[in-house]
């Protein structure tokens, strides 16, 4: 089994500039649990559903492949950090009420995560995935260079996992009786560095750069100054993700 890590050279900054999902998610998933004693965050990262999920279950245990990533979750008396990869979790069976992974389960072997859901969860457990694709820009202008910066610019960079999360997980094999899901949205008040800061993350400029030794955002930075000046957005502009969920019972 192979842990695809992408994201540990540079996890500080995505502690820093990833969006956190929106509090009704949560209390959405929360909803849909028997009980409220123990929830497994896979894949969790910096913690950002794990912190998240405090307010709803009396304990997260929140696991990763990445120490590095975990290196830069804030502690909690609720939360309990591991490194552990998502098909092989060494975690105790039929313990959790509910099992989450944010924006991740595309770069599992989802037949073998799936095997450890089935194991850990109690019965009657409800496992939520979910992901969110291309931020849109609220401004026409601005979000047509950032359609072509993803499109164009980072087309070749981007892995075959990446059009899970582009069909917003649809076409993923769900083997569990599933729940219809709300629909939630991530809203940000961002500045252009916040922006730019956002899109270094990405596992495709990452690559980008290791290929050609040339930040491709410094371009885009000057194209999108530009078009914000002319919609009066040179503080503040408004950036969305709508997120893609779905959600089955054991």
């Amino acid at each position: 089994m192979t842990f695809k890590d992408y994201f540990s050279g540079h996890a500080a900054d995505y502690s820093h500039y990833r969006p956190r999902y929106p509090s009704e998610l949560f209390d959405g998933l929360s909803q849909l649990c028997q009980a409220h004693d123990s929830v497994w965050d896979c894949a969790t990262g910096n913690g950002q559903a794990a912190i998240a999920l405090t307010s709803h279950f009396r304990q997260v245990m929140a696991t990763d492949g990445s120490a590095a990533q975990l290196s830069q979750a804030p502690a909690h008396p609720q939360v309990s950090y591991q490194v552990a990869v998502a098909e092989d979790s060494g975690l105790a069976e039929n313990q959790f009420d509910l099992v989450t992974v944010a924006q991740a389960v595309h770069w599992f072997d989802r037949e073998a995560f799936y095997r450890e859901v089935r194991r850990v969860l109690k019965p009657g457990g409800v496992l939520a995935i979910w992901c969110y694709g291309k931020p849109m820009l609220a401004n026409p202008a601005s979000d047509k260079l950032l359609e072509q910066y993803y499109g164009h610019t980072l087309d070749d960079f981007w892995t075959p996992e990446r059009r899970l999360v582009e069909d917003g997980y649809r076409t993923l094999a769900f083997p569990f009786s599933e729940i219809p899901a709300s629909p939630y949205t991530m809203q940000v008040s961002w500045t252009l560095p916040q922006l730019m800061g956002y899109l270094y993350t990405w596992s495709a400029t990452q690559r980008y750069i290791a290929a050609h030794q040339i930040n491709p955002l410094e371009k885009l930075a000057e194209q999108l100054a530009d078009a914000m000046a002319t919609a009066q957005e040179r503080d503040r502009f408004s950036v969305s993700w709508p997120i893609n969920l779905r959600v089955g019972r054991l």
